[in-house]
C-alpha cells in the first residue's frame, strides 16, 4: 500500500478562528488514505481541533513562536520538523510572517511552499512598521512558490497589486447549516434559561480588538433601553473576555449578555440568533457571516468586512463603524422583519459563489501539485 502524501500547515494555533476552521473543513473532506495533513503550532497549550487532527491521523508538532526566538531559530526549529517527513508541500498561514516558513522550505528543497494570507491589516504603524511589512512581503517574495488568499482585499494587503495570487475560496459545508435541527433554537433558549420572546442577537468571534465587541456593546446597551426583551449571545474566548465582562457589568448589561465560551455547535447557535452582528475593525474574509447566511439568519456587518461575504440573499447590511449607534440599532431592527429566503435558494447561491466546500477542495489539492 502507498503512503497517504503529507503536506505540512503552520498556524498560530489550532482554535476555532476562521481560518482554523477553514482548514479542518477542507482536512475533513480529502482522501486521507492519499494526503495527509501535519500541522505545527505556537501554542504550549493543546487547540481546540488537536484532538480531532489526531483522530484524522495527523501529527501536531509545537515549537515556540517568531516573536519568542528570533528568526534564526525560529528558521531552525522549522527546518527540524520539515526534514522529519517527505513533504509534498508547506502551507503557511501565518500572514505576514508567513515568509519565514516558506524559506524554510526551500531550504528542506520542498517544491510546493504556499503562503496563504487571511487578513488585510497591519496593525503596526509609522515608518518602522511599513518598513518591517516591506521586509516581510520581500521574504514572502523571494521564499513562496505559490501565493493565495482569502479574499481580493486580503490579497492585495499581503501580496501587493501587481502580483499573482490565487484566490481560494473559504468553502464551508453547506448542508451543516441548513439542515440543522429546527428545535435548535428552542434547544439553546432551555439550556441558556432564555425567555421565549427573546430577541437574539448573536455574535462568534475571539475577544481580540479586531473584533471590536465594545462596540457591540454600546449597540445592544441602546437597544436595551427601547426594548429589555435583548439578549447578546457571545460566543468565543480570547485576551480580552475579561475587560469585555467588567464593560458589561458597568453598564447594567449582566442579564442581557451571556458569554458562552468556545462551542462546538455552531450551526444550532446560528439557528437560534434572531440577527448576527459583526462589527470587525478589519477581516481577512469573515467565515462567520457566511455561516449565517447559510443558517439563513439576518446580519449586519461593518463595511470593513469584504463584500464578497454577502451571498446575495438580501440578509446582510454593512455600515460604516463610523456611522451613530442609532443607525446600527435601526439596520438591527429591520433585519429582524427580513424574509428568510428558502434552502433551495441559500445552497444554489452559495454553491454558485464558489463557497461550497465540496468545490473548494479540489482547488487545495491543486495547490500541492496532487
Amino acid at each position: 500500500m502507498v503512503s497517504a502524501k503529507r503536506v505540512l500547515h503552520v498556524v498560530s494555533s489550532m482554535e476555532r478562528g476562521g481560518a482554523e476552521t477553514l482548514i479542518m473543513n477542507i482536512y475533513r473532506q480529502i482522501d486521507r488514505e492519499r494526503i495527509q495533513f501535519d500541522f505545527i503550532t505556537h501554542s504550549e497549550k493543546p487547540g481546540d481541533f488537536d484532538h480531532e487532527i489526531q483522530a484524522l491521523g495527523g501529527q501536531i508538532y509545537r515549537i515556540p513562536s517568531l516573536g519568542t526566538t528570533g528568526p534564526f531559530r525560529y528558521v531552525k526549529a522549522l527546518v527540524e520538523v520539515m526534514s522529519t517527513n517527505n513533504y509534498v508541500a508547506v502551507h503557511a498561514h501565518t500572514d505576514f510572517q508567513s515568509g519565514f516558513p516558506a524559506l524554510a522550505a526551500k531550504l528542506c528543497k520542498i517544491k510546493h511552499r504556499i503562503c496563504h494570507s487571511h487578513s488585510n491589516n497591519w496593525l503596526q504603524n509609522g515608518f518602522k512598521g511599513l518598513l518591517m511589512l516591506k521586509l516581510l512581503q520581500f521574504l514572502i517574495k523571494i521564499s513562496a512558490t505559490k501565493l493565495c488568499s482569502c479574499s481580493e482585499e486580503a490579497a492585495q494587503f499581503l501580496f501587493g497589486g501587481k502580483t499573482q495570487v490565487h484566490i481560494l475560496k473559504n468553502g464551508i459545508n453547506i448542508d451543516e447549516f441548513l439542515t440543522a435541527d429546527t428545535k435548535s433554537r428552542q434547544q439553546i433558549f432551555e439550556e441558556l434559561h432564555l425567555l421565549p420572546n427573546s430577541k437574539i442577537i448573536g455574535h462568534i468571534g475571539r475577544f481580540s480588538e479586531s473584533k471590536n465587541h465594545l462596540f457591540l456593546i454600546k449597540v445592544l446597551k441602546q437597544l436595551v433601553k427601547k426594548d429589555p426583551r435583548y439578549v447578546a449571545l457571545l460566543v468565543g474566548d480570547g485576551p480580552l473576555r475579561e475587560s469585555i465582562e467588567l464593560e458589561v457589568e458597568k453598564l447594567g448589561l449582566e442579564h442581557h449578555v451571556k458569554f458562552l465560551g468556545v462551542r462546538s455547535d455552531i450551526p444550532a447557535l446560528m439557528k437560534a440568533f434572531d440577527t448576527f452582528l459583526f462589527p470587525s475593525k478589519f477581516e481577512g474574509f469573515g467565515i462567520v457571516l457566511l455561516e449565517a447566511q447559510c443558517a439563513g439568519t439576518p446580519c449586519i456587518a461593518a463595511d470593513t468586512v469584504p463584500k464578497s461575504t454577502d451571498m446575495g440573499l438580501g440578509l446582510v447590511t454593512y455600515l460604516p463603524l463610523g456611522t451613530r449607534v442609532d443607525k446600527w440599532c435601526q439596520s438591527l431592527e429591520s433585519s429582524l422583519k427580513i424574509d428568510q429566503p428558502n434552502q433551495h435558494s441559500i445552497f444554489k447561491s452559495v454553491s454558485k459563489l464558489g463557497f461550497n466546500i465540496h468545490d473548494n477542495v479540489h482547488d487545495w489539492i491543486k495547490l500541492y501539485g496532487l
